[in-house]
């Protein structure tokens, strides 16, 4: 199973991307996705999570700018990022847990320029 991540790119302070990251095939059920993302010389950080049921969280830097989303059926999941700030450049990797594995996506490099 591959995890297909697109809607990386570069864009200015302010503007807003939507990351979008789909499984090559069904994995229902799901138990939650999420997103990660890794800054240049940083190490890995949480972003947000989907749950099973609809429920988010989502990571203190970006929760007024960010909104995770999701569509088990099709066990995929989006961010919604507005507002981007410099500081939000990063590979950002999908992240998708079924009852028994996890899966990552291979990571889009988001650059926001100020």
């Amino acid at each position: 199973v591959q995890l297909q991540a697109s809607g990386g790119g570069s864009a200015q302070a302010g503007e807003s991307l939507k990351l979008s990251c789909v499984a090559s095939r069904s994995l229902l059920p799901v138990a939650a996705m999420a997103w990660f993302r890794q800054a240049p010389g940083k190490q890995r950080e949480f972003v947000a999570r989907w749950l099973s049921g609809g429920s988010t969280i989502t990571a203190g830097p970006v929760k007024d700018r960010f909104t995770i989303s999701g569509d088990d059926a099709k066990s995929a999941v989006f961010l919604q990022m507005n507002s981007l700030k410099s500081e939000d450049t990063a590979v950002y990797y999908c992240n998708i847990h079924t009852r028994s594995r996890e899966y990552w996506g291979q990571g889009t490099l988001v650059t926001v320029s100020s």
